[in-house]
């Protein structure tokens, strides 16, 4: 499975490739309340089709109209606002007091077919990759990136970036890994599961996730060894957490956690240290893993690691 933006992008790079008419949409900014945030795309293959959602309403049915109707010139992106009045927010289902600025704007092979190629080969190698679009003519430009950057438009240009999805690695199939990983495929996390113990991948009760028989460090380096992977260790056993915090801690991996007591942390520490792991590389690790909120039991725990993720991604960290 991967994100929305790469399937919406792979049905533009199939109908360009195809020599289909077609037309891509981005939300460039929100204003108050909207069903779906500043980025968010869609395609629109006339005379009916649509991937991906602008509002999850009838924008997209009145804008395929339009775009069937020859409304829009295909020389040049069209700026569209939607939900500017209490009425057409009302016929349009946006939420009270909310509307959308679109840039739309119509993919040739000739002038599109290059970037959708290499923003789908960097996202299919788990890199960063950015469009910019010049608003005078629609040329797009592809780069690649370090890190994610926030969409920008003003009066020149469109920058949006795009990435791959977020992975997670968890070490330890026991009933916490299956807690969490159902919580992370409900935000849209690739999920793995590792455990080179053969009795614990049996007895496995979570969801239906690949579960890898590899060492844990062999699995860091096959999986999570990129900016959009989590690596969080579980089992409770340092012959095989310590195993994958010596990989992780390394790696490229933005987020590395572990599980276990104030106590249990600081030997940890001490334990990583001197299997000659640097101080800056053991600074990174998060544990006691989650946000202190008293948890106890595995659901409990796993909502505190979640909410661990989600506040540092919102905060761009």
């Amino acid at each position: 499975m991967q994100t929305q933006d790469y399937a919406v992008l792979s049905a533009a790079l199939d109908a360009v490739e195809r020599g289909q008419s077609c037309w891509l949409a981005t939300v460039v900014a929100v204003h108050g309340s909207s069903p779906r945030p500043a980025g968010s795309l869609a395609l629109f293959l006339p005379p009916s089709s649509q991937v991906g959602s602008l509002s999850g309403g009838c924008v997209e049915e009145e804008l395929l109209a339009s775009i069937v109707s020859g409304e829009f010139a295909p020389d040049a992106p069209q700026v569209l606002r939607y939900g500017v009045s209490a009425e057409e927010n009302a016929r349009l289902g946006l939420p009270c007091g909310g509307h959308l600025t679109v840039l739309l704007q119509a993919l040739t092979p000739e002038r599109d077919q290059g970037w959708l190629e290499a923003v789908r080969n960097a996202l299919d190698a788990r890199q960063l990759a950015r469009r910019t679009v010049d608003r005078t003519n629609g040329q797009t430009v592809f780069s690649l990136l370090e890190r994610f950057c926030e969409l920008s438009f003003d009066d020149s240009e469109l920058k949006q970036s795009f990435g791959p999805r977020q992975r997670m690695l968890l070490v330890g199939a026991g009933q916490l890994a299956a807690s969490v990983a159902e919580l992370a495929l409900g935000l849209d996390y690739d999920v793995l599961v590792c455990d080179p113990r053969n009795e614990t991948r049996a007895d496995w009760r979570g969801p239906d996730v690949p579960l890898l028989s590899a060492m844990p460090d062999d699995a860091v380096r096959a999986h999570a060894d990129d900016s959009q992977s989590v690596v969080i260790t579980l089992t409770h056993d340092p012959r095989i957490d310590d195993m994958a915090l010596m990989e992780a801690l390394e790696s490229k991996a933005w987020y590395v956690g572990a599980l276990g007591s104030l106590r249990t942390t600081e030997q940890r520490k001490e334990r990583l240290a001197t299997l000659g792991l640097p101080q800056s590389a053991i600074d990174r690790l998060h544990a006691p893993v989650g946000l202190d909120i008293g948890s106890k039991t595995p659901p409990e725990i796993a909502v505190s690691i979640i909410a661990q993720l989600v506040r540092l991604r919102r905060r761009g960290v």
